[in-house]
């Protein structure tokens, strides 16, 4: 009897649509224990909830290392919340689902854990992980951590529409964050938070439209798998110099088959249409000096130089 696929079918079907696929391998109900302790490590940890309006969204939690304990393969207990003024943490409730990104920037090491938030309190959230898996290093760059921020972060700043700050962060990223949500696995978690890659100018801003190109990855297409039946998306970028957050929702279109001039290296592109946005200054607490670029990443174009 064949094994059943980790995949769902929206999943399946972003596959075929590349023209690739993978079994899977690696893609548990569980957690191995060098993911458990790699969590344990980390002071910081991404996340994508969804709001009350069944909207993606994308962030962080940061803490000092060991604020995120394993105490068995299937739980995962993180010690913070997100801030009152995050637009994720309208989404964190028991029996909602969560998606968790653990990334270590100094040695790009990357595991993910999906699953349902089991208990909350005042003082942390527990995850029943249902999904875990390694991601490789592809196109992340690696940063060296500073001493921590001491500035308390300032009001969120809601944003209809980019303004020229936003713009900047967007510009300058070499990093960022998308969460997407299944719409067939929701009751077994469904919800899922991915890590993007490129040389600064990799994104393209067109009014208020992304336009992101797809590189060659792991051949799971979660991501897109996600966007194909649900195009809602949350996007986090970070200004790693001053903690700068800004977080972003929108509805996605792919472009299986773009037409030049494309940055080298796209395989697709997916377009990104803002419909909300927050600025939250100084909500990162702590500070990076940039390494090196993934040797993926300078095998990558950008937009100004696209062909």
């Amino acid at each position: 009897m064949a094994a059943q696929s980790p995949f769902h079918l929206d999943e399946l079907k972003a596959q075929a649509l590349a023209e690739q696929s993978s079994p899977g391998s690696g893609i548990r109900s569980f957690m191995p224990d060098q993911h458990r302790e790699f969590f344990a490590l980390l002071p910081y940890l991404f996340l994508a909830t969804a709001d009350h309006r069944g909207w993606p969204v994308a962030s962080v939690v940061t803490a000092p290392p060991g604020f995120v304990q394993s105490p068995d393969p299937t739980s995962l207990h993180i010690a913070a919340l997100p801030d009152a003024a995050d637009p994720a943490s309208a989404g964190l409730a028991r029996r909602a689902p969560i998606g968790l990104l653990g990334l270590d920037f100094t040695n790009r090491r990357r595991n993910r854990a999906n699953g349902i938030v089991r208990a909350l309190d005042t003082r942390g959230f527990t995850v029943a992980v249902t999904q875990s898996f390694g991601n490789c290093a592809q196109y992340i760059q690696t940063r060296r951590p500073l001493a921590q921020a001491g500035s308390s972060p300032s009001p969120v700043a809601a944003l209809a529409r980019l303004d020229d700050a936003s713009r900047r962060v967007i510009a300058d990223a070499d990093t960022f964050f998308v969460a997407s949500r299944s719409r067939e696995n929701l009751a077994s978690g469904g919800l899922d938070i991915s890590h993007r890659g490129g040389r600064p100018g990799f994104i393209g801003v067109h009014a208020d439209e992304l336009v992101v190109p797809d590189y060659r990855g792991n051949r799971f297409f979660n991501t897109l798998g996600n966007l194909l039946g649900d195009p809602r998306a949350g996007l986090l970028f970070i200004d790693f110099e001053t903690g700068d957050l800004l977080q972003l929702q929108g509805r996605v279109t792919i472009d299986w088959t773009p037409k030049p001039p494309l940055p080298a290296g796209a395989q697709r592109l997916w377009r990104f249409a803002i419909e909300n946005g927050w600025r939250r200054q100084g909500a990162f607490p702590l500070t990076w000096t940039f390494d090196e670029y993934a040797p993926t990443t300078l095998a990558t174009g950008v937009w100004a130089t696209a062909r």
